[in-house]
């Protein structure tokens, strides 16, 4: 095609940076490495003005990055659809648009949510019609193998270099965590000097609780072996960067857990928590895929430290075993960063899906 593709992607905010960051990842890349025109509709434009400095989450359209940025407020403006329509994480099409939609049908996307889980392999591309419409929705489903959509992953993504240095450095970003203060604890009173960046906002508010004193941005604590530096609210390139910096990777939910893989440091992910636990299915799913091929004592070691830190466990037990599994898991970060690479980037999949239909 010699004119760009012309694409709307639409995004609504529950997992307040998560979201936001996924889909600003995903439209930055279909527009700079795609050349698409792409529209991103956000209903929450605060968290996506955080990740990228300079967007005004007050103004009705704007443009960063070649993406056209704009509110999804109710009630929603006359619009033409694109050639591609993504509606971004479980979120709901306006029903006008969906009408406009009608017209001229684009190739119509519904970008899950990333699963390990064996059946994400046999839903990617399905169709599905619409039930009063000449449309037809595709599912695509990010994914870690072949048979699926891939992981996003920019060209030019920069992690930067881990120096050397002498202490274990962390990085902490996670939801609310009940763990979290038994895990402090023991970092404390530990043999091992910590020096442990903690995020902006929930983090850092749980980790001044525990402190008993003030922890604002740019603070610096230090409690036995450990040192706490709080740090401010930093772009998603910054984010990057400090995960390559770190030896360990505390994340959070999809984005930030991605990046840690292709950080190649160990993690420990806290998947974000969904009612009637069903969200430890896609966590044990996952590290299950993970593991394959450890030996025991790290496979037990990463096993027995996610479950304490989703809920099921106790991190004081976990940690020493964990701690001592940390070489063995930066060892096997690159070759495992390099085994979910072999199923292509998600923006490149998806474009490849999404030209053979228009």
């Amino acid at each position: 095609m010699n004119t760009p593709v012309s694409c709307d992607l639409f995004c609504a905010v529950v997992d307040n940076l998560g979201d936001a960051g996924v889909c600003w990842r995903l439209a930055r890349q279909l527009a700079r490495e795609h050349g698409w025109t792409v529209r991103l509709w956000i209903d929450d434009m605060a968290p996506l003005a955080r990740l990228r400095p300079g967007i005004d989450p007050t103004l009705a359209c704007q443009e960063a990055d070649g993406v056209e940025v704009r509110p999804w407020r109710a009630p929603f403006p006359p619009a033409v659809p694109g050639q591609v329509v993504i509606e971004a994480l479980a979120c709901e099409l306006p029903p006008d648009f969906v009408a406009a939609m009608a017209e001229r049908p684009p190739v119509w996307i519904n970008l899950e949510y990333l699963s390990a889980e064996d059946w994400v392999v046999g839903c990617h591309g399905m169709a599905s019609p619409h039930a009063g419409l000449p449309l037809v929705k595709h599912f695509f489903f990010p994914g870690f193998g072949a048979g699926t959509g891939g992981l996003i992953r920019e060209r030019d993504a920069d992690f930067g270099p881990n120096e050397p240095h002498e202490d274990l450095r962390v990085s902490l970003f996670c939801y609310d965590n009940p763990a979290l203060p038994k895990l402090l604890d023991t970092w404390a009173a530990g043999a091992d000097a910590i020096d442990c960046t903690v995020a902006d906002g929930l983090p850092r508010r749980q980790v001044e609780s525990w402190l008993g004193c003030p922890f604002a941005p740019g603070d610096d604590r230090r409690r036995g072996a450990l040192r706490l530096r709080a740090s401010p609210f930093v772009s998603q390139l910054e984010y990057d960067r400090l995960l390559g910096r770190c030896d360990l990777n505390f994340v959070r939910g999809e984005d930030s857990f991605v990046r840690a893989q292709w950080a190649e440091r160990p993690f420990v992910w806290q998947i974000y928590p969904q009612a009637d636990d069903v969200h430890h299915t896609k966590l044990e799913a996952f590290f299950a895929r993970y593991t394959s091929g450890m030996d025991t004592a790290a496979r037990d070691a990463v096993m027995n430290f996610s479950h304490a830190w989703n809920g099921y466990g106790t991190v004081v037990d976990a940690w020493p075993a964990l701690r001592a599994a940390l070489p063995f898991l930066r060892a096997q970060a690159t070759p495992w960063a390099e085994k979910i690479a072999v199923a292509g980037n998600l923006a490149d999949n998806l474009a490849c899906f999404c030209m053979k239909r228009l």
